[in-house]
C-alpha cells in the first residue's frame, strides 16, 4: 500500500529533487540514463530510468489536391508495418518547421513552400524528456530529386483523401500515437473544428 498521499484539485503533486544523473548506454538515437530522485516531503528515495532524446517532428502533409500523405514502415518495437505521417529527428539548432519539411522531402519525395507548426506533446513523459513538434504543410507536390531515405528506411507512400484518413483512425488502421496527434492538432489548429463524440 502506497503512503503517498492523494492531491485535491486545487493542490498539486511536488516535483522530485535530481541527487544524480547517470549514463547507462548511448546508441544513435537516444541515451539510456538513470536517475536518483528524493521525495521533497517524505525524504523517500529512488532510481528512475528514461530516455534522452533529441526532440522530433512530424508532419501533416496535404497535396495541392486536398490529400494526405501516409507512410508505411517496419517498426521493430511492434514487429509490423506501421502506417503513419512523415517525420523523424530535429538536429541540433535545426528549426522544426524546416526540419518536418526536411523529413518530408526525404521520406516521401514532396516539397511545398512553407509549414507553420500547429502543436507540440511530449510522446511519453513516463520514459522520455523529448518533444514532439507538429508541423502542417499544405499544397505539397512531388519533387524532382526523388527519395532520400535513411540505412534502414524502407516506406510506402500513400495520398489519401481526409474522409479516407478519418475511416483508418476510426478503424485503428493508423495507430502509431503521434500520427494521431498530429490529425488532432490539425483538426483543432487548422481546421478548428471541435471532435464530435457520438
Amino acid at each position: 500500500m502506497s503512503d503517498f498521499a492523494a492531491y485535491s484539485q486545487n493542490d498539486e503533486p511536488p516535483i522530485w529533487e535530481i541527487l544524480s544523473d547517470e549514463l547507462n548506454f548511448s546508441c544513435r538515437v537516444w541515451e539510456l540514463r538513470t536517475r536518483r530522485y528524493r521525495h521533497p516531503r517524505n525524504g523517500k528515495e529512488d532510481d528512475f530510468y528514461y530516455l534522452n532524446s533529441r526532440d522530433w517532428v512530424i508532419v501533416v502533409a496535404r497535396t495541392i489536391e486536398g490529400d494526405f500523405i501516409l507512410v508505411r514502415q517496419f517498426r521493430c518495437g511492434l514487429n509490423a508495418l506501421s502506417w503513419e505521417l512523415p517525420g523523424g529527428i530535429i538536429d541540433a539548432g535545426e528549426d522544426p518547421i524546416q526540419a518536418g519539411l526536411r523529413e518530408l522531402k526525404e521520406e516521401t519525395g514532396y516539397v511545398t513552400e512553407k509549414g507553420i507548426l500547429i502543436g507540440a506533446c511530449s510522446p511519453n513523459p513516463a520514459i522520455l524528456n523529448n518533444r514532439c513538434q507538429i508541423v502542417f504543410a499544405d499544397r505539397c507536390q512531388l519533387s524532382q530529386s526523388g527519395l532520400d531515405w535513411d540505412e534502414h528506411e524502407e516506406m510506402e507512400i500513400r495520398t489519401l483523401s481526409e474522409k479516407e484518413v478519418m475511416q483508418w483512425v476510426a478503424e485503428n488502421k493508423i495507430s502509431h500515437a503521434l500520427a494521431l496527434v498530429g490529425i488532432l492538432f490539425y483538426r483543432v489548429n487548422v481546421l478548428k473544428e471541435p471532435t464530435k463524440c457520438s
